[in-house]
């Protein structure tokens, strides 16, 4: 089987401006990704598509294949799905038939290669049509999240069955990470979003879930990763 990672770049943020290239721990960001990547035994390819000549030229640096991005593929507003089809187009062309794609966004440093190779082996074995990763929510719909009602008034985003009089025993809820996304080429050309199939996932820790989107999360994360050296 032929299985690719995929690292989707864009040159603009609003969050924290140029963090795909900014120095996390003395080496760009998206290099993170690039390499645990091509630790992974079950890749066998690292593509970057970026619409950015930085970032390209990192990426190829790193030892990733560049695809040029479209510049109406990178704007605030374009869905990144169709990145998606875009490169899965590109590399049906230019390579050739490929098994299995990976999204690793450049965002989420500290994954390993051990949740790469997990999201991949389920969709090798057929568990879904798309794997997630997932870690445990801090705030919890059916306790400690609200929404404003029309009076004014808060109420519960979700009211339980039961009475919950503690966080531990209302149902466990998780938060959707950027560490791995992992489906088929075909399952991406003929859907246009994640939840559009059967939908499965792995569980990372938070240690490993940081998304990169602001400097408060590269700051806590750079400090992850000075804790580990």
């Amino acid at each position: 089987m032929k299985n690719y990672a995929f690292i989707f770049a864009r040159g603009g943020s609003k969050g924290l401006p140029r963090k795909n290239v900014k120095a996390l721990a003395g080496k760009p960001l998206i290099a993170y990704s690039i390499e645990v990547a091509k630790h992974c035994n079950l890749i066998d390819t690292v593509f970057v598509s970026t619409d950015d000549s930085e970032i390209a030229k990192v990426a190829a640096t790193y030892g990733a294949v560049v695809i040029a991005r479209p510049a109406e593929l990178a704007t605030d507003t374009s869905p990144e799905w169709l990145s998606w089809q875009h490169a899965t187009k590109w590399v049906q062309e230019n390579y050739g038939h490929f098994d299995v794609f990976v999204s690793l966004p450049p965002t989420s440093p500290l994954r390993e290669v051990c949740d790469i190779s997990a999201a991949v082996e389920k969709i090798q074995a057929k568990a879904g049509d798309i794997c997630l990763s997932i870690t445990p929510a801090s705030r919890n719909p059916y306790f400690n999240m609200v929404t404003l009602a029309g009076n004014g008034m808060v109420e519960l985003v979700n009211k339980p069955d039961a009475k919950v009089e503690r966080r531990q025993d209302a149902p466990q809820v998780f938060d959707i990470t950027t560490v791995v996304y992992a489906t088929t080429p075909q399952f991406i050309l003929h859907h246009d979003n994640v939840f559009s199939g059967a939908v499965t996932a792995i569980e990372v820790p938070k240690s490993r879930a940081v998304d990169i989107d602001d400097i408060y999360d590269f700051k806590l994360a750079e400090a992850i990763i000075g804790e580990n050296l």
